[in-house]
């Protein structure tokens, strides 16, 4: 089970509030998130509500200044919702194809890919069938850029999911233990 308490102004300081799930909207409990602190487990966070909006990934550690975090890769400086991220054990396997609907050029992963292009010379990865584990998509190589939380499932069109013009261009397994 994952803990993360998120505080309202930098450095741990403010009203606080402690979550040990999924949380679809913090705005009932904060006006704004400043800072946080993984106590255990891994999240997933999101900048708007409802899981929508830029990502970003938190293990366990202190974040004492989301502004800070922006030079870390975090392409926001409030959370507004947030998903624990389920510790996986096994193989984790992952379709990626080139059009939306599964069209185009297909590729499995089970491993850690840092260039799609470089590895399958495919230009781009529009839609995913996520059979085993969970992954983090990347918008460029190199596991740089916004990203992504793929849980299992099968996901058809990125467009359609909120991320319209995004394309990912290396992809990460969740091997932390979450």
């Amino acid at each position: 089970m994952g803990k993360i308490v998120f505080y309202e102004e930098k450095n741990f300081q403010g009203r606080s509030y402690e979550c040990m799930s999924d949380c679809p909207d913090m705005s009932s409990y904060l006006s704004r998130c400043q800072s946080c602190r993984v106590e255990s487990g891994c999240f997933m966070t999101y900048e708007r509500p409802n899981y929508m909006g830029n990502q970003f990934f938190m293990r366990k550690g202190e974040y004492q200044d989301m502004q800070r975090m922006m030079s870390m890769g975090m392409m926001f400086d409030t959370i507004r919702s947030c998903r624990m991220i389920p510790f996986h054990r096994g193989q984790f396997r992952m379709r990626i194809h080139e059009r939306e609907n599964f069209g185009g050029q297909m590729n499995e992963l089970m491993d850690d890919c840092d260039n799609i292009q470089e590895r399958y010379r495919m230009n781009e990865c529009q839609s995913c069938n996520v059979m085993e584990g969970h992954w983090l998509m990347y918008e460029q190589p190199q596991f740089r850029g916004k990203m992504m939380y793929m849980r299992p499932g099968e996901y058809k069109s990125f467009r359609d999911m909120g991320m319209s013009g995004q394309k990912f261009m290396s992809m990460r397994r969740i091997t932390d233990m979450c």
